[in-house]
């Protein structure tokens, strides 16, 4: 355990190591955790919490602080949940640190989301994709009108793909726009527009306006609700190329949500274009490879890859395992 009482420099030099170790993991994520004697360290590396070496108690209002300080955050306020982000170069990368806080019984958790730009922004053929799935996607993104869903749990890679989709659409002939929320990277010669809940710029609203910025390309961060779900179908219905995200385990799945939540069928039938249903599987000798199920149209045709065809795949090639295969999937 790391010692009971440092200096102010010491604090300092305390958050670098724990935020240079979690670099060298390619964690995505650091969770510093209060607990009644002691402040866990935690990584997330290949989507699982790995352990670090833990803090004294001692130590941690001052981490926390220095934490605050950071991100600018309000040091005196820990009642309340705060958020955050700052931008970090670290032995010449450049990293985005998105940091959220949250009061607990034993103090404030404290959690660094970690993007590496250049990792952010990939091209469509390094994400993982076979040569015949590329093909598919790119024949879906190439029409000019319509509906691509996104779907997969959280952390499964859809804002990478999606953000490879743009920087390959991304030319002087396209007025792209996206709804984020909330924006994890800023994309070069793309209108990025964040959801702010508590001015009561909600998806909806901000995709009526959008609509009235003569747009060819239009992203909606997440589709929640049946309002903004409606008018991102209307946009694909009056000549827009609409991506959206949805939070289902399988492509299928996702036009069932739709109909779910209340559109009507025909109108799904008529706007959605393809789906792309995704997980990350972990891979030996270690990292992660994207896996991807594709939907043609709204209907589901027998004989299709499925996501699980993909995970076998990889099974059949060595590289991954039955028991992460029944993990990522969800399997029984």
């Amino acid at each position: 355990m790391l010692a009971p009482f440092l200096m102010a420099e010491d604090i300092i030099k305390l958050l670098d190591d724990i935020i240079q170790r979690a670099v060298e993991l390619k964690a995505s994520d650091i969770h510093l955790e209060p607990r009644e004697d002691f402040v866990r360290v935690r990584y997330r590396v290949d989507g699982l919490l790995m352990e670090g070496e833990a803090a004294h108690k001692n130590l941690q209002p001052a981490l926390v602080s220095r934490i605050k300080v950071l991100v600018n955050l309000d040091i005196s306020e820990s009642r309340l949940p705060q958020d955050g982000r700052i931008n970090l170069k670290i032995k010449k990368n450049d990293y985005d640190f998105r940091v959220s806080t949250i009061p607990t019984i034993h103090g404030e958790k404290v959690v660094m989301r970690i993007l590496e730009r250049r990792r952010v922004l990939w091209k469509l053929e390094e994400l993982g994709m076979s040569i015949q799935d590329l093909l598919t996607f790119r024949r879906l993104i190439a029409k000019r009108s319509g509906i691509i869903l996104v779907t997969g749990p959280t952390g499964s890679g859809k804002t990478t793909t999606l953000y490879a989709t743009l920087k390959e659409l991304n030319c002087k002939e396209n007025n792209i726009i996206t709804i984020e929320d909330p924006v994890e990277y800023q994309l070069p010669g793309i209108n990025q527009i964040q959801v702010n809940h508590k001015t009561g710029l909600t998806f909806a609203r901000i995709l009526r306006s959008v609509l009235r910025q003569d747009p060819d390309i239009i992203l909606v961060g997440e589709i929640r609700d049946l309002e903004t779900a409606r008018i991102a179908l209307s946009a694909a219905l009056t000549g827009h190329l609409v991506f959206a995200t949805l939070h289902t385990r399988d492509a299928a799945s996702a036009v069932t949500r739709l109909t779910e939540i209340g559109l009507e069928d025909y109108l799904v039938k008529d706007c959605v274009i393809g789906v792309v249903a995704q997980r990350l599987i972990r891979v030996q000798p270690q990292g992660r490879r994207a896996i991807f199920e594709f939907l043609i149209g709204s209907e589901v045709k027998i004989g299709r890859k499925t996501l699980k065809d993909s995970a076998l795949n990889l099974l059949q090639q060595g590289i991954t395992t039955r028991e992460e295969i029944e993990r990522a999937l969800e399997l029984d």
